[in-house]
């Protein structure tokens, strides 16, 4: 299973080279990539140091945040407004979540709109993201799973699949 993993992410790597994508000089990530927060607050700053000022404080766990740049243990985020600034790198989770971008976002039960509703989004609704095809993406949100339109969704890319 380790090593099975390890092929995949020098896969990943090769895929990524090869398609020209800006890796960040810290982790060596993709740049930009999303994140999530993973503390209820943080602080963000004008520049990436303690010593910087802070502008606003990011207040809800889990919210997506697209990481646009690397300095040191700081990463510059920007939210789904376009606003942004640098957080310490420990406030951010590798794990994905997206924000419902229209109200009353159908979940379907498969990635097809002729399959059953499981659950209806509101606008503004943070989901934990699944598994992505070209058009849709899975999700989790409120006890509820299943199938959105990638359009409807902040935090993942367009062209963005997932396994």
């Amino acid at each position: 299973m380790f090593r099975k993993a390890i092929v995949l992410v020098v896969i990943l790597c090769a895929q990524i080279a090869s398609a020209g994508q800006e890796l960040g000089p810290i982790t060596n990530l993709p740049l930009p990539r999303y994140v999530s927060m993973k503390a209820a607050e943080g602080n963000v700053r004008r520049g990436p140091s303690l010593t910087h000022r802070i502008d606003w404080v990011y207040k809800r766990r889990d919210m997506p945040l697209e990481i646009t740049a690397e300095h040191g243990h700081w990463r510059r985020v920007r939210d789904r407004d376009g606003a942004g600034g640098w957080v310490h790198y420990s406030l951010l989770s590798g794990v994905r979540t997206v924000i419902v971008e229209q109200d009353m976002v159908s979940l379907y039960q498969r990635p097809d709109p002729d399959s059953r509703v499981n659950a209806r989004l509101e606008l503004g609704v943070v989901a934990r993201l699944g598994a992505c095809e070209p058009h849709w993406c899975e999700l989790t949100a409120g006890g509820y799973s299943g199938w959105a339109p990638k359009a409807a969704l902040w935090g993942v890319k367009p062209d963005e699949l997932r396994e």
